[in-house]
């Protein structure tokens, strides 16, 4: 693609009229075999600057034709922001032509993340949910999860109801609310629930996307053929699920990360529940077929993902290249 001379910069709003769950989802099942190999992501960059905040860079760059991008996402975390009503990460995303350097653009990186979190979900469960999935389970209300019930919904369009659990239940039906005045998803009722006990067992999709230390998830309450997401965790102190829930399900990753950084693996492995051999493949081999997904509607499966610069460079070409396309920008 012709390189813009002077960079653009794409706006939050921009970036949601661009973007769409359905859209990223099918360009990340389409791209992600044939250029995955081709990105280099090195080991992501922190900077600490002050005890409690930090910068982290994360870059990455293609070798692909049909990708000639290099992308880094720089990202603050200032923890204390809370304090004064602001969010804690802001993340922003810069795109270069891999051929020449130019800088093409920035965007959005937050906002980048949590599409592209989502979508990753969202064909992780197109591949592995059962086709007839009727109801989700939403457990966290921050914002991720609008963006991760949108993307199975998308994926599953069998769903019919979104049951929502927050620590905070007014979060989660504020969330339903909005969810369900928005009419996006006709004949999908979005309801609230205190106890996770009650609302587990009811789950054909369950998507979890906290910080969690403590399992949410207890596997004994898994009913034969759910599919479970897990998201929140990136660090092996954190964990969403108990290790029944690990034992049970037949668990795929979306990237060899996930062995080494996801607390529910890495405390899984540790204690034999499983073996590093025992998972069943990551997103790429699943879609290029190399690896088997549900092998009936019986099987409970579990899917951890962990992100890669993989999927933001990915993302951030779709977005780059449909705002040149219909000059969104």
């Amino acid at each position: 693609m012709a390189s813009n001379p002077n960079p653009i910069f794409i706006s939050s709003d921009s970036l949601h009229s661009i973007l769409s769950h359905s859209t990223l989802i099918q360009h990340f099942h389409s791209s992600l075999p044939t250029v995955s190999s081709a990105i280099n992501t090195p080991i992501r960059q922190h900077y600490s600057l002050s005890p409690s905040s930090s910068l982290l860079l994360m870059p990455s760059w293609s070798s692909a034709p049909s990708l000639p991008y290099i992308g880094v996402k720089l990202v603050t975390h200032f923890p204390q922001n809370s304090t004064i009503n602001l969010p804690g990460i802001h993340a922003n995303y810069v795109l270069f032509s891999s051929t020449t350097g130019q800088p093409l653009a920035s965007m959005d990186g937050t906002l980048l993340t949590l599409y592209r979190t989502a979508s990753v979900s969202g064909l992780a469960s197109k591949i592995l949910a059962k086709k007839n999935s009727k109801i989700l389970i939403m457990i966290g209300a921050g914002a991720l999860a609008p963006h991760l019930i949108k993307a199975h919904l998308s994926s599953s369009p069998s769903l019919q109801k979104v049951i929502i659990w927050n620590r905070t239940i007014k979060k989660a039906i504020d969330l339903a609310g909005t969810l369900q005045k928005s009419n996006e998803f006709k004949g999908v009722s979005f309801e609230t629930n205190e106890s996770l006990d009650e609302i587990v067992p009811l789950g054909d999709i369950i998507s979890c996307a906290t910080n969690a230390e403590t399992p949410l998830v207890k596997g004994e309450r898994l009913k034969h053929g759910a599919h479970l997401d897990l998201v929140g965790s990136f660090r092996e102190t954190m964990k969403e699920c108990d290790d029944e829930a690990i034992k049970r399900g037949r668990v795929y990753v979306d990237n060899e990360a996930a062995l080494v950084e996801a607390g529910e693996l890495v405390g899984a492995f540790e204690r034999g529940v499983i073996g590093k051999g025992d998972v069943g493949g990551n997103l790429v081999e699943l879609i290029e077929g190399k690896k088997v997904g549900r092998n009936d509607c019986e099987e409970i499966t579990v899917f951890k993902s962990v992100g890669s610069g993989v999927v933001d460079l990915l993302a951030a070409q779709l977005v780059y290249e449909t705002c040149m396309k219909k000059n969104k920008c």
